[in-house]
């Protein structure tokens, strides 16, 4: 049986332009913002995210390209982690600063009126 290991950029290749673009997208905050506030791994399936599962897996992969996060195989779950000692190794204070002012915003599940942010329905609701 083979291991399946996901390409991450070492610290050296994290720039920031890749960095921002990864964090401006309202779902990849959300995955951001998740695990800041468990302070460890998490599947993906924990994190409940409002986009299909190729989306999601769009999302994680630019997040892990960015090196944002950490993305390791737990038999078939992909645990993830956010790479915060090297982010603020690299861009001090960024990830902080970008999580608190994340959950200063109101959620896109909590009333929001822009068509971005309003919350997705199933056929049929």
């Amino acid at each position: 049986m083979s291991v399946r290991v996901l390409e991450h950029p070492s610290v050296e290749e994290i720039r920031l332009e890749a960095v921002l673009h990864a964090l401006a997208d309202p779902a990849r905050l959300e995955v951001v913002c998740f695990l800041a506030r468990t302070e460890g791994e998490a599947a993906c399936s924990e994190i409940d995210l409002a986009v299909s599962k190729s989306t999601g897996t769009h999302h994680y992969r630019v997040l892990r390209e960015a090196g944002v996060i950490n993305q390791v195989y737990q038999g078939t779950a992909k645990m993830n982690s956010l790479r915060k000692a090297d982010l603020d190794a690299l861009f001090p204070c960024l990830l902080d600063s970008v999580v608190s002012a994340a959950a200063k915003r109101p959620r896109r599940d909590q009333g929001s009126t822009s068509g971005a942010g309003r919350p997705r329905t199933h056929q049929g609701e």
